[in-house]
């Protein structure tokens, strides 16, 4: 009997060594603050009375294609045709992706919206600009159900290649590396 009564103790005392560092603790610190955008370009900043409803980060690749520039007659252009990315929270955790064309941002659940560009501000030599799109009802019901807008901030690379595009290299595909924050903005 008195081998149960040791174990049975020492789990009792364990228990309330551990209750009694609980109550010591300090207090947990709240969660970061959410996105603020007071340091965005005007023409690129959510309307009042959203917010913030998601922040995630892009990983991924852009695929631009030598193509004939339009309105030029004999000149070529590299141009923009889709985005291919992971969409991470801010802890590095996959949280849906990001794809096209057409522009599309899907949540793991499966929820999924697209959008229509609204205004676009300089954002750095060799970084795409910054971006607000105004986004269409989700598809799916989830995490992006009710988004009113997304802003594309914090961008690393992305641009056009710097490679020749002529009319020997029309039709050629360049893949660019790039990195942005999305944030997912909701009605208040």
């Amino acid at each position: 009997m008195s081998k149960i009564r040791f174990p049975l103790a020492l789990a009792t005392l364990c228990a309330a060594a551990l209750l009694a560092a609980c109550g010591s603790m300090a207090p947990m610190k709240p969660m970061a603050a959410t996105f603020k955008q007071d340091s965005l370009p005007d023409a690129v900043k959510v309307p009042a009375g959203h917010q913030v409803a998601m922040e995630t980060v892009g990983v991924g690749e852009i695929t631009y294609e030598c193509r004939d520039k339009a309105n030029a007659p004999g000149m070529t252009e590299w141009v923009f045709v889709g985005p291919n990315a992971l969409l991470n929270d801010r802890s590095g955790k996959q949280v849906g992706k990001y794809y096209g064309p057409p522009a599309t941002w899907e949540a793991m659940d499966g929820s999924k919206v697209t959008a229509t560009q609204l205004a676009v501000a300089p954002a750095g030599t060799g970084n795409l600009p910054y971006q607000l799109v105004k986004a269409n009802p989700a598809m799916g019901s989830g995490a992006m159900t009710g988004v009113s807008y997304i802003q594309r901030v914090a961008l690393k690379g992305g641009v056009a290649p710097a490679s020749v595009c002529n009319a020997a290299s029309k039709g050629a595909r360049e893949i660019v590396k790039y990195q942005a924050d999305y944030i997912f903005w909701k009605a208040a």
